[in-house]
């Protein structure tokens, strides 16, 4: 096994639990404020959005998702992902928060897409075609087209991949750096 290959499984793996730890760091060094936890609705509000509507396309493992936004992008929950985490940066109001959080994306997100990437590409005949009509990451502006692929939003789908966590999740984030605000501007807690 190469070490890039290597380094694609470990990235994987610790990907949602290096996101817990790192949500701890978050909350002790934020130093944020009601203007910025506004302003960083512009991105953490389209990113909640776009996981849910993509969740509603993607059947993971049993076919190659062409459809909805992913005639945008090939990869529309990780750029929710991206939207969200960046917003929840500037909701912080530290660069030390957005420069940890561009490099561990950058290490851990590039290789698992690239490792995912892979798997598509063995599992599914028609991934070359579709990665050189579709960006990796940042989407297109008009959709790719997609012959004769139909597919729809499933509201199923959506509630079987739980997406709405990342909402719950958005909200639970949002309370504990208003808790946190109120806490310093009453003095209880330090401002860091």
């Amino acid at each position: 096994m190469s070490e890039r290959t290597r380094w694609q499984k470990i990235a994987r793996r610790i990907r949602v639990p290096l996101g817990f730890v790192f949500a701890a760091v978050f909350l002790w060094l934020a130093r944020p404020t009601w203007q910025t936890m506004l302003a960083s609705l512009l991105l953490v509000a389209p990113g909640v959005w776009l996981r849910g509507y993509a969740a509603g396309y993607v059947r993971k493992n049993t076919e190659l998702t062409r459809t909805g936004p992913y005639a945008h992008t090939r990869n529309p929950l990780y750029m929710g992902s991206m939207l969200i985490a960046f917003g929840f940066a500037g909701a912080a109001g530290s660069w030390v928060i957005l420069i940890t959080l561009a490099a561990l994306f950058a290490a851990i997100y590039w290789p698992t897409i690239r490792g995912e990437e892979t798997y598509l590409r063995e599992q599914f005949a028609g991934f070359d075609a579709y990665a050189r009509a579709v960006p990796r990451l940042f989407p297109r502006w008009s959709p790719a087209a997609t012959d004769d692929v139909a597919g729809a939003f499933s509201s199923k789908l959506y509630l079987h991949h739980r997406e709405y966590n990342a909402g719950v999740g958005a909200a639970a984030i949002y309370a504990a750096l208003a808790i946190k605000l109120v806490l310093q501007q009453r003095g209880i807690i330090p401002t860091v």
